[in-house]
């Protein structure tokens, strides 16, 4: 059996992350290994735990989870973080996004959406709720429409070897590491490895600048 996805728990409100933590546990692949009230323990703890996903709210005293987030990717850099928020604002989806984080979803949510969403960034994906997503890719596209690629990122881009490029847009489609490496019959290792290597060669910083990307070469169609 495979060792349990590691989640730690961030929220002010013990209620909260008593419920949270009571629908976790009950799932034979997620385990709660620690649980934090305010930002700056999430950070030491994400330090000290190196757990493999963060569901980190906003809005907690002494460090919002948005101030949390960049010092959780310096001192945690392999932790996923899953931002769980009552805060329905596209403005606070980019924000997370750019700051590092994996995953952006609405404590309105249902119970599954929370697990799928759990177990998405924990394989390497990006989590976004089907609303958000659409707000996120208009965005991208509005952006695209007002430019055009230059060479240089033409140029990184025709630089993918054939493998890297279909990773690139698998990736762009928003399959996970997992999913792309059944559909290429590789291991995730070597999606991973391949992945890596292909965010380097375009100075990618996340899968979000990755869409961005995709968009301006029209490679989305």
């Amino acid at each position: 059996m495979m060792n349990p996805i590691r989640i730690l728990l961030a929220d002010d409100h013990a209620v909260i992350r008593a419920g949270l933590k009571a629908l976790l546990s009950a799932e034979r692949d997620l385990e709660v290994v620690g649980e934090a009230g305010d930002g700056v323990d999430c950070v030491e703890l994400a330090a000290e735990l190196e757990p493999d996903v963060i569901v980190l709210d906003i809005n907690m005293p002494s460090c919002s989870g948005l101030d949390a987030l960049p010092a959780i990717r310096e001192r945690a850099p392999d932790c996923r973080v899953l931002v769980l928020t009552m805060h329905d604002d596209p403005g606070y989806l980019r924000t997370v996004l750019k700051a590092g984080g994996s995953g952006f979803m609405l404590k309105q949510s249902a119970a599954d959406e929370l697990l799928s969403a759990i177990r998405s960034v924990a394989d390497g994906g990006l989590y976004v709720s089907p609303r958000h997503a659409r707000v996120l890719l208009d965005q991208a596209a509005a952006d695209s429409a007002l430019r055009t690629p230059d060479d240089e990122k033409e140029a990184r881009y025709r630089s993918l070897s054939d493998r890297e490029a279909e990773i690139f847009k698998l990736t762009a489609l928003g399959h996970s590491n997992a999913e792309t490496a059944e559909l290429l019959s590789l291991s995730v290792k070597t999606v991973e490895t391949y992945k890596a290597r292909m965010m380097r060669k375009l100075n990618l910083n996340g899968r979000a600048s990755l869409v961005r990307l995709a968009l301006e070469l029209d490679l989305l169609q």
